[in-house]
């Protein structure tokens, strides 16, 4: 595996090696604005079955996905009035919002449902890698499923290894940007029925979702 120190100098470099292998159908390890991701083609069925082998996670339970912004979210969701609000008063941030996927959307982390997770973080990387990539790649947390996130790679690798020694292989890039701060992972909002459900509350409080949405009818 290779390894790049995220410092800011280095970002170029960071994000066009990653844009390579991702395009590549690879995987790699990176950092958000919540916690480090394993990040792949979105829509590509076998370089998102990688991370699906990495984590040990459960085919059935759905990933979610980064865009660069609302731009790029419109090409593969159905954007209603509470989201496009969600979009301009909480995003960029810790927000992942469960939509409609459009028609004719289908592969990867879309298969056999009907709506798609998507996430806009509030992180240099992130934006810049979804720009360089031109299309969304996956957003879910660099743990084996039941365990709880690390927020180093060292602590990660070593969670990966004691799963399984041939997980780990299966990343390609390393992006290294350190120990992250304390962080939750994202709140969870699901748009795609016919009122907004909270699926979880992490990084950002489920009060400033119900207020981004309310105010704006009050009015």
């Amino acid at each position: 595996m290779e390894r790049i120190k995220l410092t800011p100098s280095a970002i170029t470099k960071a994000v066009e090696a990653s844009a390579v292998i991702i395009e590549g159908g690879g995987v790699i390890l990176f950092p958000t604005d919540t916690l480090y991701g394993l990040v792949a083609d979105a829509f590509s069925d076998e370089a998102v079955d990688k991370v699906y082998e990495i984590k040990g996670r459960d085919e059935k339970k759905p990933m979610h996905c980064i865009v660069a912004d609302i731009a790029m979210a419109e090409k593969y969701a159905d954007i209603s009035a509470d989201a496009l609000l969600l979009f301009e008063r909480l995003l960029p941030g810790g927000l992942t919002l469960i939509l409609p996927k459009r028609s004719g959307v289908d592969g990867g982390i879309a298969r056999g449902i009907e709506t798609i997770g998507i996430r806009i973080p509030n992180n240099e990387f992130c934006s810049q890698l979804a720009r360089a990539f031109c299309k969304p790649f996956t957003a879910t947390s660099a743990n084996v499923a039941g365990k709880l996130p690390e927020r180093s790679i060292k602590k990660i690798l070593e969670q990966f290894s004691y799963a399984s020694v041939l997980q780990k292989t299966s990343i390609e890039l390393i992006i290294d940007a350190g120990e992250l701060p304390t962080s939750q992972p994202s709140t969870v909002v699901d748009l795609s029925g016919e009122e907004p459900v909270i699926l979880r509350e992490g990084a950002i409080p489920v009060g400033d979702v119900w207020n981004a949405i309310r105010t704006e009818k009050d009015n």
